[in-house]
C-alpha cells in the first residue's frame, strides 16, 4: 500500500475511532459504573466484532445490506432499538457496581461484538474502507492484511482510552449522585447516536 494511502487511512481511523460514539460511550460508563477490569471485556471485543465487520463487507454482506432496503431497515431498527434500552438501563444507575441491583447494565464479550453488527457508524467505516481501499485491487488480500490490524488497533486504543478515562472518575463519581448524573448524560448520548441513526 502507497505511503499516502496508508496516511490517508490512519486519518480516517483516528477521526472515526476516537470520535464520540455508542462504542466510545460504552467504554466510558461501563468503566466509571464497575471500574476498568470488567470494561475491557466490552473494549476488546469492539475490535473483534469490528474486524469481522469488516471481513463480510469486503465479502460483499455490507454492499448487500445497503441495496436492500429491509434489510438495512432491519440493522437500523435493531440498532436503534438496543441503543435506546441501553440509554434507558444506564439513566437511572445511580450506585457503583458493587452496590447494584440486576438492573446495572453490564455489556459482556459477546454482547460487545454483536453491538458491531448493529452500529451503523461501524458499517459506514467499513464500506467506506472496502470502498476506498480494498474493492477491485488486485492485492485485496496483502491490503486486507494492512487495514485489519491497524483498525483492530485503533478501536482497541480508542475504546481504552474512554474506558480509562471513565475508570479515572470511578472516584470522583462515588460521592453525591455524580454517577446518576455522568450515567444521565452517557445515556443522552446513546439516546442521541440513536436520533442521528433514524435520520441516517
Amino acid at each position: 500500500m502507497p505511503p499516502s494511502e496508508l496516511t490517508a487511512l490512519l486519518l480516517l481511523a483516528a477521526s472515526m475511532s476516537f470520535s464520540p460514539g455508542p462504542n466510545t460511550t460504552l467504554s466510558t460508563a461501563l468503566a466509571a459504573n464497575h471500574g476498568l477490569r470488567p470494561a475491557l471485556r466490552f473494549v476488546l471485543a469492539v475490535p473483534v466484532g469490528w474486524c469481522v465487520l469488516l471481513v463480510l463487507s469486503t465479502a460483499g454482506v455490507g454492499a448487500a445490506i445497503v441495496a436492500a432496503p429491509l434489510l438495512l431497515w432491519l440493522v437500523k431498527a435493531a440498532g436503534i432499538g438496543y441503543l435506546l434500552w441501553m440509554a434507558w438501563r444506564l439513566s437511572s444507575s445511580a450506585q457503583m457496581a458493587s452496590l447494584q441491583s440486576p438492573q446495572q447494565l453490564q455489556v459482556g464479550f459477546w454482547q460487545g461484538v454483536g453491538l458491531q453488527f448493529l452500529n451503523i457508524k461501524a458499517w459506514l467505516l467499513a464500506l467506506a474502507i472496502v470502498a476506498g481501499w480494498l474493492a477491485g485491487r488486485d492485492d485485496l488480500t496483502e491490503r486486507l492484511a494492512v487495514v485489519l490490524p491497524v483498525m483492530a488497533a485503533y478501536a482497541f486504543f480508542s475504546n481504552l482510552l474512554y474506558a480509562c478515562v471513565g475508570a479515572l472518575l470511578r472516584h470522583w463519581l462515588a460521592q453525591g449522585r455524580r454517577l446518576l448524573w455522568f450515567n444521565r448524560a452517557m445515556a443522552t448520548m446513546l439516546a442521541l447516536t440513536a436520533i442521528w441513526m433514524v435520520a441516517a
